[in-house]
């Protein structure tokens, strides 16, 4: 299994359409900052990535002072680092006033429509919420905006005829309308980081650009297989047919750190899973993960976490309760 599907099956995504517009020319609105949003729309989690995802027509989205980006109807939209930016139907429109933002996201999802009355454009926006060390390793490398076409992949038409399909459930009757736009929302945020790392360039760095390169993916692909496993640099080698040094210098380059700083990285967050997922005991857990005692395990996670890992999992569960979600598996 490669890296990318061994961290999506461990680590707890959190995913959700939350407005369907349409919209007629000349329209315009201003998206806040990801923070901003992130206590209406996912109040326990620790990072939220917005994105967008049109359906019909064109419009033109704006981020600072960069140039304007069009986008057309089966594009995708990712703001990894959740900058503020405006949606219009032409660059340099005067953004719509109305509704608070809680107000919007108050009911989701939320179908919003307005404008001048002229050319029609349909989009959905969504978001993915997950551990802020999961985001800085998922999106470290990558540009502030992300756009990607998804009807040229094999899984677009599908997505595309799916989000529609559950936009109408979840106006009717009958239960599950809202799941299935969660997990609609979490398949095609894998499936856009999946049509990027197929069209990246050879320039780019951070985690989804190791996962591709021949020599750090073999060496991911290990340390992920096998985390508990007494590993060396120069047994990871042997793994991904390369010298200790040149797999050294390139998963640096790459990954932003060396092999064993990563490995005890990657212990850690599935350290996380498990004390939300479980109720293992602690020595269960450091075994399962490569460390000897359950005291080195604890001495390793209070320095990740600032405390030890019983306290961790006790406010983990305080805030499932307070948010009505079941813990502990």
């Amino acid at each position: 299994m490669d890296a990318l599907s061994q961290t999506l099956r461990v680590v707890r995504l959190v995913g959700a359409i939350f407005l369907h517009g349409r919209f007629t020319a000349p329209w315009c609105y201003q998206a806040p900052h990801a923070d901003a949003a992130a206590p209406f729309l996912e109040p326990t989690a620790e990072r939220v990535v917005i994105f967008h995802m049109i359906t019909e027509g064109e419009c033109w989205v704006e981020l600072g002072e960069a140039e304007p980006l069009r986008l057309v109807a089966g594009d995708v939209v990712v703001f990894p680092q959740g900058h503020a930016h405006r949606m219009g139907s032409a660059p340099g429109l005067p953004p719509a006033t109305g509704a608070r933002l809680h107000e919007v996201l108050a009911r989701r999802p939320r179908l919003l429509a307005y404008g001048g009355g002229g050319a029609t454009t349909k989009l959905v926006c969504g978001y993915l919420a997950c551990d802020a060390r999961l985001a800085r390793m998922l999106l470290a490398g990558l540009p502030p905006v992300l756009k990607v076409s998804v009807r040229g992949s094999d899984a677009g038409l599908w997505l595309e005829a799916s989000v529609r399909y559950a936009l109408a459930e979840a106006r009717s009757p009958r239960p599950g309308g809202q799941g299935l736009l969660a997990k609609l929302a979490e398949v095609l945020f894998i499936e856009v980081l999946r049509i990027h790392m197929n069209e990246q360039s050879g320039e780019r760095t951070g985690w989804l650009a190791g996962v591709n390169d021949r020599i750090v993916g073999a060496a991911l692909r290990a340390l992920h297989a096998e985390p508990a496993r007494a590993w060396t640099l120069e047994a990871l080698a042997q793994e991904a047919c390369s010298s200790r040094s040149v797999l050294a210098e390139r998963f640096s380059q790459l990954v932003g750190q060396s092999p064993m700083q990563y490995l005890a990285q990657w212990r850690m967050l599935l350290a996380t899973n498990l004390l939300a997922r479980s109720n293992a005991p602690l020595a269960q857990i450091a075994e399962e993960i490569g460390y000897q005692t359950d005291t080195a395990f604890s001495r390793a996670f209070r320095r990740e976490y600032g405390m030890p890992p019983a306290a961790w999992r006790r406010r983990q569960a305080g805030a499932a309760m307070a948010a009505g979600a079941p813990a502990g598996g």
